[in-house]
């Protein structure tokens, strides 16, 4: 018995799986406290349970088979089909039109796209990482982007959008990009915001975006979120004030307290001390990302374990910073602690195929680095 249990301890991830339970279970006792807390509770425990299952069936699969360039098409066009249907099915929740709403549940199709790219861009650029240098790839690999992006801007879900820019950009970085092509990708995106901002930009997304700049100007309007957020994570002091006794949230001042502002509902409760922990259980995960990535058997495992964790820190970075004051307020949640089923299934199920490819090189299954299918 205890050489079954040594076996399956050496062949799981199992840093990665206490994690992810760590901030799941912080993110369920932080639900536990609100008012209304039983239904977010219960709710979100049953997502949490079926994301784990979700991990662990992704992490037994074998997933060779995304190397497929056409199982990867069918992967990525079906996701973008799903994407435009959203304009005549979807359902218009704060003024974007990002979910599908069937029975009282609801999904939004931009939390699986993150990881259709993730699989098309590590597609793309495993076979061509030795040719990166050549700028055509950054700009097919740049539209491989664009389109999800577009349509995500479109909804609008402005912090989505980001997203699968800062996850194109990462991947970018990693295959090996060259400094003047890094420069031009860096006009590329100053460009393509400066149009943003006059064509595409809600009144409503530009006001927080100034905000930004201008954190104190408005605080009774488009600042509010921001600077109650700041209260609530500055009024927990050292310790905390206790779960149940976050008055930022129980008292509704703390705005989305339950998704975009959910770090600062628990810093409220657990203080500094508990969010310091906090984060350094999202820096193991981060950690335990780029340390599979290094140890991955081929290319295409390495650029998805670093498109991944490109995922996570852009989620980590934004949906933090907008709690402690440091970046505008995008409506991205704090992975897999928001309340949601969508994304917690969308982060369970890339982080169970990392956990799969980790499986595979640690048990020796070693091949040829650039043994990859014929490419995009």
């Amino acid at each position: 018995m205890r050489g079954i249990v040594r076996t399956w301890f050496a062949a799981h991830d199992i840093t990665t799986l206490v994690a992810m339970v760590f901030i799941c279970l912080a993110g369920l006792l932080t639900m536990s406290s609100f008012e209304a807390g039983d239904s977010y509770f219960w709710k979100q425990g049953v997502w949490i349970s079926v994301a784990l299952g979700t991990y662990f069936i992704a992490s037994r699969l074998e997933y060779r088979f995304l190397r497929d360039t056409r199982i990867v098409m069918i992967i990525y066009s079906v996701l973008l089909f799903i994407l435009t249907l959203l304009f005549t099915l979807g359902h218009i929740s704060k003024g974007a039109e990002s979910w599908f709403s069937v029975g009282g549940f609801s999904f939004q199709p931009s939390d699986l796209m993150k990881l259709g790219l993730v699989i098309v861009l590590a597609k793309y650029f495993s076979r061509r990482h030795i040719e990166i240098a050549n700028s055509k790839h950054i700009i097919i690999s740049g539209i491989y982007a664009l389109i999800p992006f577009t349509l995500v801007v479109l909804q609008p879900d402005l912090g989505s959008a980001m997203v699968l820019f800062f996850i194109w950009f990462g991947m970018v970085l990693v295959s090996g990009i060259s400094k003047k092509h890094l420069l031009i990708v860096f006009l590329m995106g100053m460009m393509c915001f400066l149009l943003a901002w006059k064509l595409v930009f809600k009144p409503y997304q530009k006001a927080r975006i100034m905000n930004f700049i201008y954190p104190l100007a408005d605080i009774r309007g488009t600042g509010y979120n921001a600077y109650q957020s700041t209260i609530a994570v500055g009024s927990g002091g050292l310790l905390g004030k206790g779960i149940g006794y976050g008055t930022q949230s129980r008292l509704n001042f703390l705005p989305e307290y339950k998704t975009d502002f959910i770090f600062a509902a628990f810093a409220e409760e657990w203080g500094f001390v508990g969010s310091i922990l906090l984060l350094l259980f999202y820096a193991l995960l981060l950690y335990k990302l780029a340390h599979k990535a290094l140890l991955a058997e081929s290319n295409f495992e390495a650029l998805f374990t670093y498109g991944v964790l490109s995922w996570f820190c852009t989620h980590i970075v934004i949906n933090i910073g907008m709690n402690i004051g440091i970046m505008p307020v995008t409506g991205i949640p704090l992975p897999l602690m928001s309340y949601g089923g969508s994304h917690l299934l969308a982060e369970s199920l890339a982080l169970g195929i990392c956990a799969g490819m980790y499986r595979y090189a640690r048990a020796g299954h070693q091949h040829q680095r650039d043994n990859e299918f014929v490419g995009l």
